[in-house]
């Protein structure tokens, strides 16, 4: 999604990350408002081949049956980031164990340890996708990042985080398959040529 980064004004006592950024999230139903890196980013709601490509992007998961009583794929639902006190990310879609209700932490947040994998959709600023949140996630420890490039046409796989970074990088152009690691919990392969027709805009 695209996102922009939010000036706070001065005042004698800086209003807390957190409370502006829900103040934000109030103010602009639709938007998504996170805390990344310190950082307060907006994105837009988004547009339909996004949209189109998310749910597209769900059928094999589902398929696999991990929606179910173990694991549960889920749109939109909050991330606490251990990177800084108040940083928290909502991933497009994530894979998460089922019993997540148990590990809720701040600001309607769960503990990154009940993720196994998070999924973005890129929009506009497809950078933050790219960079700033491959460094967020991997700090975070989880296990699995995809990414739906649709600027360049490819599905980016990253797995094994160390540090701020993941140490494996797969990249799948349109005509190949991305497979997903079991570790998630199925067999998923994504059919990258559907995925990124799904996500493009129709003329």
């Amino acid at each position: 999604m695209s996102a922009a980064a939010v000036e706070h004004p001065c005042d004698d006592e800086p209003e807390p990350l957190l409370e502006a950024a829900n103040r934000l999230a109030e103010q602009l139903p639709g938007h998504r408002v996170e805390i990344i890196g310190g950082v307060i980013t907006v994105a837009p709601p988004p547009d339909g081949p996004h949209a189109d490509a998310l749910t597209t992007l769900m059928i094999p998961f589902l398929a696999a049956g991990l929606h179910g009583e173990e694991s549960r794929v889920l749109q939109g639902i909050g991330l606490w980031l251990p990177e800084g006190p108040e940083d928290y990310a909502i991933p497009d879609l994530a894979l998460v164990d089922a019993d997540l209700d148990e590990h809720r932490l701040e600001n309607n947040c769960y503990d990154p340890a009940v993720f196994r994998l998070v999924l973005e959709v890129t929009s506009s600023n497809y950078s933050s996708d790219l960079r700033h949140k491959v460094a967020a996630y991997a700090g975070a420890k989880i296990p699995v990042y995809v990414i739906l490039d649709r600027k360049h046409s490819r599905v980016h796989v990253l797995t094994e985080p160390v540090g701020g970074t993941y140490d494996r990088h797969e990249v799948y152009a349109p005509g190949q398959e991305a497979p997903l690691p079991d570790s998630i919990g199925a067999e998923v392969v994504l059919d990258v040529a559907g995925l990124i027709k799904a996500g493009r805009a129709r003329s």
